[in-house]
């Protein structure tokens, strides 16, 4: 078998399984895609020892029959994930030399179940971005291209080097994070599916906070079959976690049928924003007559509270931001500055922090601080947690009215260039979480399925949204999605 690399999860599985490859070929394909494709800036932290060392044994384990599905899986694990004695730095300046002494949760249950890790991806600085331009690391870049041009993409953010390694086939699959669509729109950019799980289905134990009520991790994979193999792997009830849930995790793959007659479906009209490109309506409604066609009922349905989305996700997520981000100090461990002649602690402080944060990261800290202070506690940061019920409670209605799950758009548009959003308003770049944040305020599963081409040839995605703690029905109606729109494309070598 050649291109190894470019297999599926279930394929790689499948030929595993059949003794027809092996773990270390695999690995050894995905080393060798990755080293070429330096241009793209996915992989940041490179571990081919520790992945031909998990190789092998995943081998040695598959060999004697009792392995489970993710065993020999070659994967990219995002930056924010802590890998023991693998540096793990948020793609932040001020976690610099940070190795932790411990595992994620999240990547325990993966490594466990025999998964390879082949190093660490670029990412948003501490998560917070819609482009991957925030990383220490500089820019990921994506796979694709509009048309003839040679102008670089954002492959999404802040799970950006994530999308980029498995559009380009780097990786078999990739872990993200999701606080307000980090998973979601860069799957979107790319062409790849990404799921981001009901909040407290995957533990956030080992992984670097952004914003706590929000954070929660999930695949991106090159299938929606391969996200309901590697997410059943992912979930699992954490003690160490106090918002885990204790629930049984199914297997998902099994629920994935493509039967979805009588399933009913909403369609928000609070989602049609003003200047939404005609590409992006069109996909919507080309979405919702397939899955028509695949005898699913399609509902008009309300979500009147969706427009105060985005001002609430602002507050709240850097709220928590500045709370979680106060423990890089300088003191314990990562960056600390070199000081003057008689400065003291409060210097220390300052000048750390104003070295180690990148600037988008200081201008939320800032605002968090501002929202929790004495002053405008009430005015801002208790209005949008209100706001945040309403929202929450608005979904609520809508499942409690029988509606099975709920199709919008992924993103306000197909990907756009490395550079064309950061000088302008940074509003603007906020613009492209509108059709993601309410599901990580409200604390559902969502997502991404790629279903189409824009006019210069770039991925668009339809999101789908879920009841709580129902990924397997979620995954069943994306897995219909999926097979109606056909979706194959793959970006021009370039790299």
């Amino acid at each position: 078998m050649s291109d190894l690399n470019k297999l599926g999860l279930a394929e790689a599985r499948d030929a595993l399984r059949k003794g027809d490859v092996t773990s270390v070929d695999l690995t050894n394909a995905c080393l060798s895609a990755i080293e070429a494709a330096g241009a793209l800036n996915a992989f940041v932290h490179k571990t081919p020892e520790i992945a031909l060392e998990q190789a092998k044994a995943a081998d040695a384990r598959i060999a004697t029959g009792d392995a489970p599905a993710m065993c020999g899986l070659p994967l990219g694990i995002k930056d924010l994930f802590c890998t023991k004695g693998v540096a793990s730095q948020a793609g932040s300046g001020i976690l610099e030399g940070f190795k932790p002494e411990y595992e994620s949760t999240v990547t325990q249950n993966l490594f466990d179940a025999g998964a390879v890790m082949l190093g660490k991806l670029n990412m948003d600085e501490f998560a917070m971005g819609s482009s991957n331009e925030t990383s220490v690391y500089g820019n990921a870049v994506s796979p694709w291209r509009r048309g003839n041009d040679d102008a670089q993409l954002t492959p999404g953010g802040s799970s950006g080097g994530s999308a980029s390694a498995v559009s380009a086939d780097l990786c078999l699959a990739a872990t993200g994070t999701d606080t307000g669509g980090s998973i979601r729109q860069p799957a979107a950019f790319t062409g790849i599916t990404g799921i981001k799980p009901t909040y407290g289905r995957c533990s956030r134990w080992g992984v670097v906070a952004f914003a706590s009520s929000l954070d929660q991790a999930g695949p991106m994979t090159k299938s929606v079959r391969d996200a309901a193999i590697m997410l059943e792997t992912m979930c699992s009830h954490d003690p160490k976690d106090s918002t885990s849930v204790d629930m049984a995790v199914p297997n998902f793959e099994a629920m994935l049928t493509g039967d979805i007659k009588g399933k009913k479906i909403g369609i928000p009209r609070e989602y049609r924003m003003d200047g939404m490109p005609a590409e992006i309506e069109k996909l919507w409604g080309d979405g919702a007559d397939m899955l028509r066609a695949a005898g699913a009922e399609i509902v008009d349905i309300s979500l009147p509270h969706t427009k105060y989305a985005l001002p609430a996700y602002y507050v709240i997520a850097p709220a928590e931001a500045s709370s979680n981000l106060a423990r890089y100090d300088g003191v314990r461990y990562g960056h600390r500055a070199q000081l003057a002649q008689g400065d003291g602690i409060t210097e220390m402080y300052e000048k750390t922090r104003a070295e180690g944060f990148g600037h988008e990261v200081q201008r939320r800290v800032m605002i968090g601080t501002y929202v929790l202070s004495a002053g405008f506690y009430d005015a801002y940061y208790n209005r949008a947690r209100k706001v945040r019920t309403l929202i929450k409670k608005d979904f609520e209605d809508v499942f409690a009215a029988g509606i099975d799950a709920i199709l919008t758009p992924a993103t306000p548009s197909a990907a756009f260039g490395l550079g064309e959003m950061t000088d302008a308003d940074p509003v603007q770049m906020y613009l492209n979480d509108v059709f993601t944040v309410t599901v990580n305020l409200a604390g559902l599963p969502g997502i991404s399925v790629p279903t189409g081409l824009d006019a210069q040839g770039l991925p668009l995605g339809l999101q789908l949204i879920g009841r709580p703690w129902d990924e397997g029905d979620l995954l069943n109606t994306a897995f219909a999605l999926e097979t109606a729109a056909g979706f194959v494309a793959k970006p021009g070598k370039w790299w």
